[in-house]
């Protein structure tokens, strides 16, 4: 289970944006979070991830309190997240190639030695094809960069995903083709979603269940 209890952040003590909001997922539950831009959904998914501290509040991972922040969480909590952003060019190093993007999470858990194999099975897995694996992200489309950023995030067969606007800036066929890998990932490993979007037409479809964001400030 994933919960998040009285969580408040920000950016700035003073006027944080989420107040107070608790929230919790089931193991292999998919949840969708849904709230207009500026809400503060984006933040509170990132505290869940484990990719901003809290000003107060605790996370609850799988039963265990978070013991720490990004790099500094312990790796077994880490590791337990995937991560898709909305704009993959500002999540993905400009001098990296696409294979080696993906194989980002490998080599900095000591896995590199898997990481060609892996990189080929996880590019196949979202659609990406071999002739572009050798390409920098500003020689790729927005939604070919966005399947190799879905690859790195499946890299390490999380058991959470966190899925913040991950197909805001993708076409109808795109989009449907990244959610199709996510749920397949899902059926195969029992991992467990929390999608934040503004479509609720999307997160309808796709979530077990939806949670406004009015909901959980009111």
């Amino acid at each position: 289970m994933l919960e998040l209890r009285d969580i408040t952040a920000g950016y700035e003590r003073r006027s944080p944006v989420v107040r107070g909001v608790s929230l919790r997922i089931a193991d292999g539950e998919a949840l969708g979070l849904l709230g207009p831009s500026g809400c503060g959904k984006s933040t509170l998914a990132r505290v869940a991830a484990l990719l901003h501290r809290p000003l107060a509040g605790q996370v609850i991972l799988d039963g265990d309190r978070a013991r720490g922040w990004r790099h500094r969480a312990p790796r077994a909590q880490r590791t337990a997240y995937g991560v898709i952003f909305q704009q993959p060019r500002l999540s993905a190093d400009p001098r990296l190639a696409l294979a080696d993007l993906i194989a980002e999470p490998l080599r900095a858990t000591g896995h590199g030695s898997e990481a060609t194999t892996r990189t080929a099975e996880l590019a196949r897995r979202v659609g990406l094809g071999a002739d572009l694996l050798d390409r920098r992200p500003h020689e790729v489309s927005d939604g070919q960069l966005q399947r190799a950023c879905l690859a790195r995030a499946l890299a390490l067969s999380p058991r959470w995903l966190i899925c913040d606007e991950m197909t805001a800036m993708l076409d109808a066929s795109t989009t449907a083709a990244l959610v199709h890998v996510v749920e397949e990932y899902r059926r195969e490993s029992g991992a467990g979603l929390l999608a934040v979007g503004h479509d609720r037409t999307l997160l309808t479809r796709w979530c077990d269940r939806t949670v406004g964001w009015a909901e959980l400030t009111s």
